[in-house]
């Protein structure tokens, strides 16, 4: 019996095109369950006949981590995209995991919420669509406004979710105190589908500022690490603190500023003053609305949306790198990015960035700078990963060459062992080959 035939009475089945490989590997057939019951049924099946499964949304970052061992289903999370619940009393939404987050964002404008998670796929992978719910989860997603929000693990309160043998799971509740029982949404957060499959997710809101703005600086190279020991030391309570840095170019610091009408302009142009003074960015200030910049060379950073790269970071398909320091370590890690050809953007108010090369880098190169960078941030309190990079780079990586140092791999191992014994679930994709 092919597998199509096994799972059509599960849901909703097709046969897999080269379209639907993952990082590379072919898979068989691509499987669309539209509710928890479906997906329950058509892992249960897949687990009982040694199916490997990937879990995608819009597949916007389905390259990222390593190619899995291999795939027999795509499972396709897009039918489960409803908006199940909004408590505009309790700042709390509840979505299927196929809700793309655009929409989400569209759904939740209506009573001024807003969901605070920088989608940073748009543009990437099989669609334009960016990421959605689920996707977001499972790789942890988190932009800019991290700084005001904190990470997507925080903001989510609650999940319904699907282990490989079947079982349906709830985890959490749909209040921002509820605290009863394992905290499962946090465990599966950042899994890159190795664990479970997410069908629903709860997360916690914020309310849209009335007014956005935005300082922008260009800032000599000599001059970034007092600009940004300035910026995190201040009382203006930024919501995000960015940089972009590229090789032999001052760096370009963007600060987003919200709140209500009026003081953040004021607050804004208090900024613009201080930044200007002496020894700090110099005349290279301005004050601008997000969607326009008086900066020759600086392109706006609006919140809510992914900070636009230049062609030569969007070429083909680039090594991309997270990298993580201390605050204070910062200018140092930008520096060392920089001096091997990487251009760095990220929140330096978080100490969480993206270092990219371009496709054509030969792969020697690019593993000399990625040996470089991961000694920089383990001397800075932080690590590197390789997140997504060509093909030609991926092999010549194993496992420990792409995530680096992993504390804790064993219990990791243990966690595997105990939620998907069989390894249905996206096999070698993630940490250690689990």
């Amino acid at each position: 019996m092919t597998i199509e035939r096994l799972l059509a009475a599960t849901c909703a089945v097709r046969p897999a095109g080269d379209e639907d490989a993952v990082d590379g590997v072919p898979s068989q057939v691509v499987a669309r369950p539209a509710s928890a019951q479906e997906t329950s049924a058509l892992l249960r099946t897949c687990s009982a006949h040694g199916l490997a499964v990937v879990v995608r949304g819009h597949g916007s970052k389905l390259g990222w981590g390593r190619p899995p061992e291999r795939v027999d289903v795509v499972l396709e999370t897009g039918a489960m995209a409803q908006l199940v619940e909004h408590s505009r009393g309790d700042l709390v939404a509840t979505a299927g995991a196929g809700m793309p987050l655009s929409r989400l964002r569209h759904l939740l404008a209506g009573a001024r919420h807003e969901l605070v998670v920088d989608d940073l796929a748009v543009g990437r992978g099989t669609t334009a669509g960016g990421s959605t719910l689920g996707g977001a989860v499972a790789t942890n997603l988190s932009g800019p406004r991290r700084l005001r929000a904190g990470p997507l693990r925080d903001l989510v309160i609650g999940v319904r979710l699907v282990l490989a043998d079947g079982t349906v799971a709830r985890a959490g509740g749909k209040v921002v105190k509820n605290v009863a029982g394992y905290d499962l949404g946090k465990l599966v957060t950042g899994s890159f589908g190795t664990l479970a499959v997410i069908t629903e997710v709860t997360v916690r809101l914020h309310p849209e500022p009335s007014e956005v703005r935005q300082v922008h600086a260009l800032v000599p190279r000599g001059r970034l690490a007092p600009v940004l020991a300035h910026l995190v030391a201040g009382q203006l309570a930024p919501h995000t603190l960015d940089l972009h840095a590229r090789p032999g170019k001052d760096v370009r610091v963007s600060v987003g500023l919200g709140g209500g009408p009026g003081s953040t302009q004021r607050r804004a142009d208090l900024l613009a003053a201080e930044l200007s003074a002496p020894g700090l960015a110099g005349d290279a200030v301005a004050v601008a609305d997000p969607e326009r910049t008086d900066l020759q060379e600086v392109a706006p950073v609006v919140p809510g949306a992914a900070p636009r790269s230049t062609d030569e970071e969007v070429a083909g398909r680039p090594t991309l790198l997270t990298v993580t320091a201390r605050l204070s370590g910062i200018p140092e890690l930008v520096q060392v990015a920089n001096d091997h050809g990487l251009t760095v953007t990220g929140s330096a108010g978080v100490g969480a960035l993206r270092a990219t090369l371009p496709e054509p880098t030969p792969v020697p190169a690019v593993l000399e700078a990625v040996a470089a960078v991961r000694a920089a941030t383990t001397g800075l309190g932080g690590s590197t990963v390789v997140l997504d990079a060509p093909p030609a780079v991926k092999s010549a990586l194993d496992p420990a060459g792409t995530w680096g140092p992993v504390p804790g791999l064993e219990l990791m191992r243990r966690v595997k062992a105990q939620f998907d014994p069989g390894r249905t679930l996206a096999p070698g994709r993630f940490v250690g080959g689990l």
